[in-house]
């Protein structure tokens, strides 16, 4: 059976010793963006502190800016982290799917149903994204580029298959459907819009989008 390629998303990676010290940095590391997600979500970003989060880790302000610089560098950290997280259920989605539409929404709703109950974190990035810098900025996107790379693997294999002709920009076709998936957050975030509408308005507008683009 065929299956999309994920080598973007499950880059190969050699094994390594792990130190006890390098354990304990990632146990670390861990507790305290678990505290930190809690807090963003019950607080949102500017609500939660340095200080607020290394008591709720149970640890010095110190032992955060041992792990983390800042705190949009912390809160980057966990937005990235659930992009990894997230890997094997969309690759589980796109795999079960028979063709480009199905393949694109169905990745596309296991991220929007995965982040529906941590809307307000959601909300905190859509504010930060305003005030990042520009090398936050660029570790965000490179953080986004293996999801970013599957939508144009998936229109790649759509070509492939014969089902969408190879006379369009692909670049131009892939961005225009990743800016209508993020665009899928702001009706959710600020409007209560569930998981599944999100997907079906996403959905109908791919549709027009694939429609323009049929072999």
């Amino acid at each position: 059976m065929n299956h999309v390629p994920m080598r973007a998303l499950a880059p190969a990676i050699r094994p390594q010793k792990v130190t006890r010290r390098a354990l304990a940095k990632q146990q670390t590391r861990e507790k305290v963006l678990g505290a930190a997600r809690q807090l963003f979500i019950q607080h949102g970003y500017e609500g939660a502190t340095i200080r607020d989060i290394a008591r709720a880790a149970g640890m010095s302000t110190g032992a955060v800016f041992a792990s983390f610089a800042d705190k949009s560098e912390l809160f980057d950290a966990i937005l990235n982290d659930d992009l990894q997280t997230l890997a094997g259920p969309v690759r589980d989605s796109v795999e079960r799917a028979t063709n480009t539409r199905d393949r694109l929404v169905g990745m596309f709703a296991t991220i929007y149903r995965a982040h529906a109950s941590e809307l307000p974190l959601i909300q905190a990035a859509m504010a930060v994204s305003w005030t990042r810098t520009p090398e936050a900025d660029r570790q965000r996107r490179d953080a986004m580029r293996p999801v970013k790379a599957l939508v144009r693997d998936i229109l790649q294999r759509g070509i492939d298959r014969g089902e969408l002709t190879a006379k369009f920009d692909l670049r131009l076709i892939s961005d225009m459907i990743w800016d209508l998936f993020l665009a899928g957050y702001r009706p959710a975030a600020y409007e209560g819009l569930s998981p599944d509408h999100q997907a079906d308005r996403l959905a109908a507008r791919i549709e027009v989008i694939l429609c323009a683009i049929k072999a």
